[in-house]
């Protein structure tokens, strides 16, 4: 077991809060003044991590807190260490990750989808029934549905697929299920690249929070293009549309999807790699380092 001394340890505590603090900071500024972002709201209001969740540094499990009393009572830890009784006690979950994102590397990516879900999230809505009402249609009612309308879709998330409306549902030419997802998410997908965020956070504290800070870095930065796509017209907090609607905004759009799988993918694996080191943890591993660290 790694053995972390107070100084080194809360230096890297700290330049975790600074790196992270570049987004949480506005984000709460925000909601103290009461301001909805749909952008970068997105990532501290639909994921359940809150913003003193992210900037709490975990060194991950494997590694001791020397003389760290600001980690007692903490979620798996124990003596400034996440237990090797937890880690096992989590084997259902890190298995879960496991299947998922093992499955999801291992499919080929689809380039194809161009941003369509949120198109299809506000099909045949009124104006005051989207989820950013605040903020105007592009295309209005009636050119937004003519898009859905006009095109194929093919969303392989589910939890995007679950926000289509009633009448863009039967448009899909999938049908994912919560049950299913290794049957059909892959490594293009946006929301994929962004829940890579939740699944480092739910492993949490058992991986390092410099891999959750890598995956939350990817996941605000996709949140951009997802926005960009989207029927909503958001210039006026900085942000160009992206007209998918048009053969320019479709290859726009499949050059960025490739870039943000490419980003992707060593994190995804960076993640499968964590769960299989987990998964290989045994209750008397804690024991055992215990005492090698005592020597």
């Amino acid at each position: 077991m790694e053995v972390l001394e107070r100084a080194t340890w809360r230096a890297c505590a700290n330049a975790h809060a600074s790196r992270v603090d570049a987004f949480v900071a506005p984000h709460l500024a925000r909601r103290e003044s009461g301001v909805k972002h749909p952008v970068h709201d997105f990532l501290f209001t639909y994921y359940s991590q809150r913003p003193a969740q992210l900037r709490r540094w975990h060194p991950g499990y494997g590694v001791r807190l020397l003389d760290a009393p600001e980690y007692d009572g903490l979620k798996g830890y124990d003596d400034g260490a996440v237990t090797a009784s937890y880690v096992v006690a989590q084997r259902p979950l890190l298995e879960s990750v496991h299947r998922l994102l093992a499955a999801t590397a291992a499919r080929p990516a689809n380039f194809g989808c161009f941003g369509l879900h949120e198109w299809a999230m506000v099909h045949r809505l009124a104006d005051d029934e989207t989820r950013h009402a605040d903020w105007p249609l592009r295309l209005g009612g009636a050119g937004t549905d003519a898009v859905v309308e006009s095109h194929r879709i093919a969303c392989s998330h589910f939890d995007a697929y679950r926000f289509f409306t009633p009448t863009a549902r039967p448009l899909n030419t999938l049908a994912p299920t919560a049950a299913d997802r290794p049957d059909f998410e892959q490594p293009a997908c946006l929301h994929a690249g962004m829940d890579l965020y939740k699944h480092a956070f739910r492993l949490t504290p058992m991986v390092s929070s410099d891999l959750v800070a890598d995956c939350f870095e990817l996941a605000r930065d996709i949140r951009v293009l997802d926005m960009r796509a989207s029927p909503y017209d958001l210039v006026d907090l900085g942000f160009e549309p992206l007209a998918i609607e048009t053969a320019a905004g479709k290859a726009a759009y499949a050059e960025a999807q490739r870039g943000f799988a490419d980003r992707g993918a060593p994190l995804r694996a960076r993640l499968v790699a964590e769960c299989e080191r987990l998964l290989a943890v045994t209750p008397v591993d804690h024991a055992r380092k215990g005492s090698s660290a005592g020597r």
